[in-house]
């Protein structure tokens, strides 16, 4: 047990490699031994490329290739069992006549859950699970969340004054109280590059016309989900939103009113929709993972409900005293 240990610690550094790159698959990283020592590594590097057993195995060097016979393989997530974008790995260390797997965690996703490890052990394969668990679903909370709860990991962020609140007294066409420093500024604009998509609301879309998206760090705009129950934004109003200004961006509108625009994909609902139906829905179509960028009455909402997974509050030493408008919500 005490080498398992060691050998898995050294998969999960692996898949600690590509921590934003392999979205929206999960990071994981694998290592084969045979004889006390390393001969083969690899991880997953990013989503549609090869997983990582099937960069481990690829890596072992000729002259080690038969060792692969009596050797073992230490993966810190189930090996799948499907076809997806890349063959299953689990039919891959049975072809390889790998015979023992050491695994850290199961995986959630209803198409393997379980059936790579069947498939394994059905193939006369030893299979060894739950060695560091704890430390490899830590990396990956957004992808076990999503497929355990079949609704999106949710990041709830805001930031506030330090008497806690959103807003100042402002005129109709003035911006948004700003709180952040530039530094906490980098660090939403990395959150945002970490999830499927951005949650907001039309009624914070008219009051600060935000663009949403990704331009104090390095990675790819999100998707953002407007929630519109009362079906305010019409083609009028969207072309005064910077949001819609841009055709490429992919936009979810919950709405009981369609809007025909390019990038936006209508998903109708009404004034009543409970948030728990909508959560399930977004998973449905692929969200797993969601962050907040609305005011705090939709923050207080999810927070009633539940739907909640991580906070992130960024606190301004000033304070706002009688201009303080939006407090901020109550955990």
């Amino acid at each position: 047990m005490d080498f398992d240990i060691r050998y898995m610690r050294r998969a999960i550094q692996l898949a600690k490699s590509s921590m934003t790159d392999t979205h929206p698959n999960p990071n994981v990283g694998a290592v084969i031994v045979a004889r006390g020592r390393i001969i083969g590594e690899g991880y997953h590097r990013r989503c549609g490329q090869p997983h990582a057993e099937v960069n481990a195995v690829a890596s072992v060097a000729p002259d080690d290739r038969p060792l692969l016979a009596e050797s073992t393989i230490y993966v810190t997530l189930e090996p799948c069992s499907h076809y997806g974008k890349t063959p299953p790995c689990a039919r891959l260390i049975i072809d390889s006549g790998i015979p023992r797997v050491v695994i850290a965690c199961g995986d959630p996703f209803d198409k393997v859950c379980g059936r790579g490890v069947a498939m394994l052990r059905d193939a006369g394969v030893e299979v060894v699970e739950g060695v560091l668990e704890d430390e490899a679903r830590a990396l990956n909370p957004r992808f076990l969340t999503a497929h355990n709860l079949h609704r999106p990991f949710i990041t709830l962020k805001w930031a506030q004054s330090a008497d806690g609140f959103m807003d100042a007294v402002r005129h109709p066409d003035e911006q948004a109280f700003i709180f952040s420093s530039p530094l906490d500024s980098a660090l939403v604009h990395r959150e945002r590059a970490l999830h499927d998509a951005l949650l907001t609301t039309a009624s914070t879309l008219l009051a600060d016309n935000p663009r949403l998206d990704v331009r104090r760090w390095d990675g790819p705009d999100p998707k953002v989900v407007v929630i519109d129950r009362r079906g305010i934004i019409d083609a009028a109003t969207a072309s005064r939103l910077r949001l819609f200004a841009d055709s490429t961006r992919r936009i979810m509108l919950l709405t009981p009113r369609p809007l025909r625009l390019p990038g936006v994909e209508n998903i109708p609902i009404t004034s009543d929709t409970p948030l728990t139906e909508i959560m399930s829905e977004l998973y449905r179509r692929g969200i797993t993972s969601i962050m907040t960028e609305c005011g705090p009455r939709m923050l207080q909402s999810l927070i009633d409900a539940g739907l909640y997974d991580a906070v992130r509050v960024y606190t301004s030493p000033r304070t706002l005293g009688d201009r303080g408008t939006s407090p901020a919500p109550v955990l």
